[in-house]
């Protein structure tokens, strides 16, 4: 029964985590195209205030999904493969985490050097490492 609970947890921080994964990089999108200097500084306080939850969001589901693979074997043994690649995508995601605070930090001192084109794309990272960590958990391909 902990087993489940422990589960449940870990999907909804992972949930929220992503929506801030996902919105932030919209608000940087917004930033970049934005010459207005008072929405500019609305926009930040938005971007600074989401990057603040959505990092004690990540916390949680980090611990959470930790608890499931060491404490209840989840992903542990032959045939886990798909494990390792879920893994390489969640530290990849934690990369992308860290680089959207470095860009909000560009965009708070005035040194953003990025279009808004650029950003749209970036904005597309967390969708497909969404996809893949679903299909390997999911599908366990290997």
């Amino acid at each position: 029964m902990l087993y489940l609970w422990v589960k449940t947890f870990h999907l909804l921080f992972i949930i929220s985590w992503f929506a801030g994964l996902f919105y932030l990089p919209r608000i940087f999108v917004n930033l970049a195209m934005e010459q207005e200097p008072a929405a500019v500084q609305r926009l930040l306080l938005m971007a600074r205030k989401l990057y603040r939850f959505m990092t004690i969001l990540a916390v949680p589901a980090l611990i959470l999904g930790l608890t499931l693979w060491l404490g209840f074997g989840v992903g542990r043994g032959p045939g886990s493969g798909w494990m390792h690649a879920k893994l390489t995508c969640v530290i990849l995601l934690i990369g992308y985490h860290h680089a959207c605070g470095s860009l909000l930090k560009k965009f708070e001192a005035g040194q953003n050097q990025r279009s808004h084109v650029w950003f749209r794309w970036f904005n597309e990272v967390p969708v497909i490492m969404m996809l893949i960590v679903l299909i390997m958990v999911v599908v366990k391909p290997f």
